[in-house]
């Protein structure tokens, strides 16, 4: 039997746990690892029809998606948003924890 790579595996995770997704992608955001948000961007474009249809969703260049969630991508808010978008997800910002009591 052959065995899936580990990208297309979580791709079928997230496939089949859209809230694992979140999780996922929420502790991501509160850690600040851009590399690790995109590697889990692009499993996400796979879980949702593949990098093509992702960028035909969201109204973006395949080519320009394929470097924007590269290991090297930086995309602007506007990409991420429409990215996000045509996964069915959006940012939200919210308070930070304090530790200590007012």
């Amino acid at each position: 039997m052959r065995s899936k790579p580990n990208s297309e595996a979580m791709a079928d995770m997230y496939r089949s746990d859209p809230a694992l997704a979140l999780d996922v992608i929420n502790a991501i955001l509160e850690d600040s690892d851009q590399a690790e948000l995109l590697s889990v961007l692009r499993q996400l474009a796979q879980a949702f029809g593949g990098v093509q249809a992702v960028a035909e969703q969201a109204h973006l260049n395949p080519t320009q998606l394929y470097r924007t969630l590269s290991p090297q991508g930086n995309p602007a808010l506007s990409s991420l948003t429409a990215i996000l978008k045509a996964m069915g997800l959006q940012l939200a910002v919210r308070p930070l924890a304090t530790s200590c009591s007012a």
